[in-house]
């Protein structure tokens, strides 16, 4: 039986790599170049300017995660870095060392020491929040729940009522956010710092303590060699299992006959036939321009009319190559401006964040440093109208406001101008151009407060056989964890409808 997948992204990848481990001949069609969608890199002047990661959930054993790369690739070969500090943020009050930054430490005891020597009045919700991640520690989450036999089935299910001490924890969290947790705190430097660890943004504190209970694991690792290169590995484990990818391939329409999807109308007009036709690409472009929005109902024009969920913002991604190592220099960071800083968009900061890679060899030449300055702006349409309707004013604003940051990093760097080599920029219209992704999006929805909220995209859509639909926007909040579930998810979905068993291989482990 035959699948035709829109889009390499990782989503399309790895939904093929499980279609193919059951049997299935697929073929995924690709606009861009190069695998990965989202999850990219890009190369200046001997420079990697990277896109995407910053850890993976899963990189090593004690996580579902981890499980589900492995039965696609063997991520103990897979060189990752583990980072003691996740941000240093800076605030403006001060600590009792007279420090205005606040360091989040992804080991946990050296995280409750810390918070506790900073603020001892507040023992009570700093041992609850450390308690929390403990607690998820605890679990495998998420639980997977694959077809097993009537007694081992049985047996899961009481296993699964280990599970009832994270759902009070669940209970008690759900509504809880950075802003409630730091409302409980007296110490004004803590009380602060929890409020911008997300640069100012009201988030659901789970987004804050799922992540750390996996760093303290050492299973949220950072890839060396950055976003493409992750990508490759599981573009060359999908072509090792007998999958095809057509690069430079942009679906133009999804083919339908008497409501059943056909096949595939690419570049050229080409037509190609399937059984199936799996979308991996946006949603919004997926349901509305590949299928003209024919097979909706309320639930799905209430998504698009963004009356459900916010789309995740988009980005403006400046990079540089500074001829430095700056292994002084925290990897990760946001500290205030003097001044506010407003994107061409119109979008105000009064916050930088800069991200430097002096711990990945393999982004600068040997003594020099590849350095990442990220803005996040729910403004994409701005800028993917300009480009296409004003290109040259696009990029005199593209210049004028790297200018900027560069001025800015010389600041705050120490003096940088004289060892720059390389400057980009990166804004929801580069993102829109290469990935189709509704209005710039990094990922799929906002999670914020939603983050626990139920699937809002299903794997199907009303009134079309044939059809199957999976990627970052089936969770809100996305990302590479959602994009590995979901392809899996989507063809245990599949092996249903058309009879098989679902199985995995994990072959490639021990090649």
């Amino acid at each position: 039986m035959k699948v035709s997948i829109i889009g390499a992204g990782m989503s399309g990848l790895t939904a093929g790599c499980y279609l193919q481990m059951n049997g299935f001949e697929t073929e995924i069609f690709e606009k861009h170049a190069i695998p990965g969608g989202l999850c990219t890199s890009w190369h200046k002047n001997g420079y990697t300017i990277d896109g995407c990661i910053h850890w993976i959930l899963g990189s090593d054993t004690g996580s579902s995660f981890h499980q589900m790369w492995m039965e696609i690739l063997d991520m103990k070969k897979v060189e990752f870095v583990n980072h003691d500090i996740r941000i240093e943020v800076e605030v403006k009050n001060k600590d009792k060392y007279g420090s205005h930054v606040f360091k989040l430490y992804t080991d946990l005891n050296k995280l409750h020491e810390y918070l506790l020597d900073l603020s001892p009045e507040d023992k009570k919700p700093i041992d609850e929040l450390i308690k929390s991640m403990r607690v998820m520690q605890k679990f495998d989450l998420p639980p997977i729940m694959d077809d097993l036999p009537f007694f081992q089935n049985m047996i899961r299910g009481i296993k699964m009522t280990r599970y009832l001490e994270f759902v009070w924890w669940f209970l008690k969290l759900k509504n809880e956010t950075n802003y409630t947790f730091a409302k409980k705190l007296k110490n004004p430097f803590l009380r602060e710092s929890f409020e911008l660890l997300y640069d100012g943004n009201e988030v659901n504190i789970l987004v804050i303590t799922m992540p750390l209970s996996v760093f303290d694991k050492k299973s949220a690792g950072y890839p060396v060699g950055g976003s493409l290169e992750f990508a490759k590995k599981i573009e060359q484990a999908y072509l090792k299992l007998g999958g095809k990818i057509h690069y430079k391939t942009p679906v133009k329409k999804i083919i339908v006959e008497d409501n059943t999807a056909k096949g595939l109308l690419v570049r050229n007009d080409v037509v190609h036939h399937s059984d199936i036709i799996l979308s991996a690409a946006d949603w919004n472009f997926s349901v509305f321009n590949l299928l003209d929005g024919k097979y909706v109902n309320d639930k799905i024009l209430q998504l698009r009319d963004l009356k459900k969920l916010e789309v995740f913002y988009s980005i403006v991604h400046l990079g540089f190559g500074i001829n430095a190592d700056l292994k002084d220099h925290p990897h990760f960071s946001r500290f205030p401006l003097k001044e506010d800083l407003i994107l061409p968009d119109g979008t105000k900061y009064d916050r930088l964040e800069v991200h430097i890679y002096n711990y990945d060899r393999t982004m600068a030449p040997e003594g020099k440093t590849s350095v990442v300055v990220s803005f996040y702006t729910k403004n994409g349409d701005w800028w993917i109208d300009l480009r296409k309707n004003d290109r040259p004013k696009y990029r005199e604003v593209k210049k004028e406001f790297t200018q900027k940051i560069i001025d800015l990093l010389d600041e705050r760097l120490g003096g940088i101008k004289n060892k720059l080599e390389m400057s980009d920029m990166a804004t929801p219209a580069t993102v829109y151009r290469y990935t189709n992704n509704w209005k710039g999006s990094t990922q799929g929805w906002l999670p914020g407060k939603n983050l626990l909220s139920p699937s809002p995209v299903d794997f199907t859509l009303p009134g079309l056989k044939n059809f199957y639909y999976s990627s970052h926007w089936n969770q809100p909040g996305g990302g590479l964890p959602i994009a590995i579930k979901t392809g899996r998810d989507v063809t245990k979905y599949i092996c249903k409808a058309v009879g098989k068993k679902f199985t995995t291989t994990t072959h490639l482990r021990k090649d």
